[in-house]
């Protein structure tokens, strides 16, 4: 029995495994105590969730490596036959490859962040999580108007940054363009008009036009851009109905139904305080009567 002991602590393969348990051990305490101790200093909450994410990548990385290492005695014999067989899994796994890649461009190409609302795959919402195969998002849209929650949690493979356009609202420049169109009628004051959804504009969403205005010159010194108005306008052009006024302005992507609800309740207000001189026009239908017939009759 104690021969049996000895010649098992004196086992290659024992010693191996013990190796690999303990070399393990000592690199998941190192990663754990790193994110505990170190990354949680850093302030930027953005900045500390990739490094965690890195340095997991890093402790699963040095794993494989120590695996290897420790078994590379044991690999010579199969080196043609692992060749062979890699390739046949590199092939059948082409698309967790491709998402793969594609978290590696995501997190070193800057595509999008925790945080940010983007359009992937088909699928609208804010950024949740960002894993190294798939991006958790929180699903906007669908049954539900605006740009609300439906509270839908949707899982989209990293491969389809390489495949379809990513549309980030929040990436670089946190603001959206958007209107709102007003039908008047026919011989109301135009220019009162024009002064009235123009004033609305400018107390609504007039404080975002400096903020913006940083924003889109941050832009034009990283991008080839031209320069944008960022203050509300407010142009118009006549139809066979009425007069269609839009109002254009900035707002931040977080608020763009909060704010076209502010704007429309303030128009309505003020347009109702003119006592008539502005009119909202409706869609109407004349009737013509038909034209009177005489028939004379012959016996």
């Amino acid at each position: 029995m104690e021969f049996k002991i000895e010649e098992l602590l004196f086992d290659p393969t024992v010693g191996k495994i013990a190796t690999i348990i303990i070399g393990v051990a000592i690199i998941w305490i190192l990663v754990k105590a790193t994110q505990k101790n170190v990354l949680t200093k850093i302030k930027d909450k953005d900045n500390r969730y990739r490094a965690k994410k890195f340095s997991g990548f890093v402790g699963y990385f040095l794993t494989i490596v120590l695996l290897t290492i420790v078994f590379s005695d044991k690999l010579g014999g199969f080196t043609v036959a692992l060749g062979v067989a890699g390739a046949g899994i590199a092939f059948a796994l082409q698309e967790v490859i491709a998402s793969f890649a594609g978290w590696l461009a995501i997190m070193f190409g800057r595509f999008y962040k925790t945080g940010d609302r983007v359009q992937l795959g088909g699928i609208k919402g804010d950024v949740m999580d960002i894993g190294v195969l798939r991006t958790t998002i929180m699903e906007m849209g669908q049954w539900v108007d605006g740009d609300l929650y439906n509270g839908r949690i949707v899982l989209v493979a990293n491969s389809f940054v390489f495949k379809e356009p990513v549309y980030n609202y929040s990436g670089d420049f946190p603001f959206l363009w958007d209107e709102i169109k007003i039908p008047i009628q026919f011989g109301s004051n135009y220019e009162k008009t024009n002064q009235l959804l123009l004033q609305v504009g400018k107390e609504v969403a007039g404080h975002l036009s400096d903020q913006s205005k940083e924003k889109w010159s941050a832009l034009q010194n990283k991008f080839r851009l031209e320069d944008a108005q960022t203050e509300p306008m407010v142009s118009l052009i006549a139809n066979d109905n009425w007069v269609e006024f839009t109002l254009r302005y900035v707002v931040n992507y977080k608020r763009r139904r909060a704010t076209k609800t502010e704007l429309f309740m303030r128009i309505l207000k003020a347009v109702d305080e003119t006592k008539g001189e502005i009119r909202f026009a409706s869609a109407t239908f004349q009737l013509v009567e038909a034209p009177d017939f005489n028939v004379k009759l012959k016996k």
